[in-house]
């Protein structure tokens, strides 16, 4: 199975269902196949919103995530998901969702549901004027198309997203000096066309909400992902949605790191609609370990 389009993306999200037991609802997610011996955070992420979504009544949308990954996934299996109805009030519902592989939780996340209400607003505000248009920017293949390896060749023609770096990419070069600063900004949608519904929308956000949040820890630092010996492993992930979305147009991915120690950096992250309108805010913090350090 392959996900480089957004038909393998929709296949990646239509969970199998199993039934429900005394405690849990039970679906089944599909595992790509990877270069890597590890899934990839976000597909876990996107799938247990579907598995939690799926218990709730239609008109209640997710709002907010928090999940923890408690182990690396394995990309030769499929992955378990086990929902437990915690609460249903007048208008929010609440989910814990536990992905298994080989009987034991690769992925803990509660979830929290919320029917459509009224109330004061306000947002972030970005200055779009200053960001480059995203159809200027190169693409992934564009940038690793030509790369004879596997992990080169599997970001650039295996992602169901379409990112480009508004900043300058670390995928092979570190920052320079000048370019230091903890900080980064893609925009990022999918390659074709969505279903209407928000449900599919906002667990395909969740998915992508994991490509680039911790790049602003390795850009203060100047480390590229091609360092020799660095590992990286996402430990938490938490999102909240805050308006309605549309992952088939173009979206922008601000983010930056407000503290890195004890080889762990945490990187926080908004998302905004092409016209500026914030949809989510994002926060993970990462594993971060270098060989020299």
């Amino acid at each position: 199975m392959r996900i480089s389009d957004s038909d393998g993306l929709l296949r990646l999200l239509d969970l199998e269902g199993e039934g429900a037991r005394t405690d849990e609802d039970i679906f089944l997610g599909a595992t790509p196949e990877s270069p890597h011996a590890r899934v990839f955070g976000g597909q876990v992420l996107a799938q247990a919103v579907v598995g939690a979504s799926r218990t709730v009544e239609p008109d209640r949308g997710i709002h907010s995530m928090h999940a923890y990954f408690l182990r690396p996934g394995d990309a030769h299996q499929p992955i378990t998901f086990g929902v437990q109805r915690l609460r249903d009030g007048r208008s929010f519902s609440a989910r814990r969702v536990h992905a298994y592989q080989n009987g034991v939780p690769i992925l803990s996340m509660v979830a929290s549901f919320q029917v459509p209400s009224q109330g004061l607003e306000h947002q972030a505000e970005i200055a779009l004027d200053d960001v480059p248009e995203p159809e200027s920017l190169p693409t992934t293949a564009d940038l690793l198309g030509k790369v004879e390896h596997p992990a080169a060749q599997d970001w650039a023609f295996n992602r169901p997203f379409d990112v480009r770096h508004v900043t300058a990419p670390l995928y092979l070069r570190a920052p320079d000096a000048s370019e230091r600063t903890p900080s980064n900004a893609v925009w990022f949608k999918t390659f074709g066309e969505m279903p209407q519904d928000q449900a599919t929308h906002r667990a395909a956000l969740a998915y992508a909400s994991d490509y680039t949040i911790l790049e602003p820890v390795l850009r203060r630092h100047g480390v590229a992902w091609t360092r020799r010996g660095m590992s990286v492993a996402s430990l938490d992930h938490a999102m909240w949605w805050h308006r309605d979305v549309r992952t088939d147009d173009w979206l922008l991915y601000v983010q930056e790191s407000p503290s890195a120690s004890g080889a762990r950096g945490l990187g926080v992250g908004k998302i905004f609609a092409r016209d500026g309108i914030l949809v989510a805010s994002v926060a993970q913090e990462g594993m971060l370990r270098l060989p020299e350090i």
